[in-house]
């Protein structure tokens, strides 16, 4: 075997295909939660009730300067609980650890796929079936992972999971919560790939 061939332990990450396997799984999340609602509104999963108008103009811009004043008040949250707890710092190095450096376009590629499907199913399908607390539950469930040390972000997606759903029901549409969800993934994915790659 030739030098160059030789994967560092634990693999080679690079040879992980993370976008196109994230890629594909967020399309199905939201082709299951485009079918779900049709086939119990007969609607999508943009508007929150049947019949609702979508809101054009103002609303819009609204709903877009919702979303990101959310978005970045969320990111702000979750950096201020890295510096300032142990617990913070700690799942912030696991999650860097794992994530791996990342190309801003793979940064940008996987916020808008995770947003837009995340935010299809949970809130688009989900909530209006089961409600804010356990569409916000479930979205905390659905971040758990079984390591000890990655426990709190399944509490830290719930939180963020209820300023989503609240943001939903407020504005009556996907517009903000989505919106608010690519930018915390979005600057939190680039922020960490940052962090892996001064390990």
């Amino acid at each position: 075997m030739k030098p160059e061939d030789k994967s560092p332990p634990g693999g080679d990450r690079s040879r992980v295909p993370l976008v196109p396997l994230a890629l594909a799984f967020y399309a199905v999340m939201a082709a299951v939660a485009v079918a779900w609602r049709l086939a119990a509104d007969g609607q999508g999963p943009f508007l929150a009730d049947r019949g609702a108008p979508v809101p054009e103009g103002s609303l819009l811009l609204r709903d877009a300067l919702l979303g990101l004043l959310v978005g970045g008040g969320l990111v702000a949250l979750s950096r201020l609980w890295t510096q300032h707890t142990s617990m913070g710092r700690l799942l912030a190095e696991h999650l860097a650890g794992i994530l791996g450096p990342l190309s801003g376009a793979k940064v940008v590629v996987l916020a808008l796929a995770s947003g837009l499907g995340e935010e299809a199913f949970f809130r688009g399908a989900l909530q209006p079936r089961v409600g804010l607390v356990i569409a916000s539950l479930l979205f905390g469930l659905a971040h758990l992972v079984p390591r000890r040390e990655l426990a709190p972000w399944a509490g830290f997606a719930a939180l963020a999971g209820v300023l989503l759903g609240a943001l939903f029901d407020y504005t009556g549409n996907l517009l903000a919560p989505t919106l608010a969800h690519v930018l915390v993934n979005g600057l939190n994915l680039r922020w960490l790939s940052r962090a892996s790659e001064l390990r």
